[in-house]
């Protein structure tokens, strides 16, 4: 194979039983321009809020979470795609189980 590539059937099974009360997540791949995360949140459990230096995604693929974008809060289900730029301050609160998969991407130099 000439070019490399990266294919998961099923993204969801990677996370497995997500328990009470935690956070899961799992790296499905981290190259020097951009990384993906898989997150698997229990019901209840959030992310607090933070920044990054780089441009990520958002995309819901199961549940139900409040982001807080900036000064913005949205409700966010299964099919929510956000983008977000570099350093916007942002955060996730799961209402039941959530599964999330985040996409984070470095800009170029220019």
């Amino acid at each position: 194979m000439s070019n490399a590539y990266v294919s998961i059937p099923d993204l969801r099974a990677l996370l497995g039983d997500i328990a009470e009360e935690s956070i899961v997540s799992r790296s499905l791949y981290n190259e020097a321009n951009s990384r993906a995360i898989l997150f698997g949140f229990a019901p209840g459990q959030e992310l607090s809020e933070h920044t990054t230096p780089m441009a990520a995604i958002i995309h819901i693929l199961e549940g139900n979470a409040t982001l807080t974008l900036g000064t913005d809060e949205m409700q966010a289900q299964p099919g929510t795609l956000v983008y977000m730029p570099p350093s916007l301050s942002h955060s996730v609160y799961a209402h039941g189980q959530v599964v999330m998969l985040l996409t984070m991407i470095k800009e170029r130099a220019k």
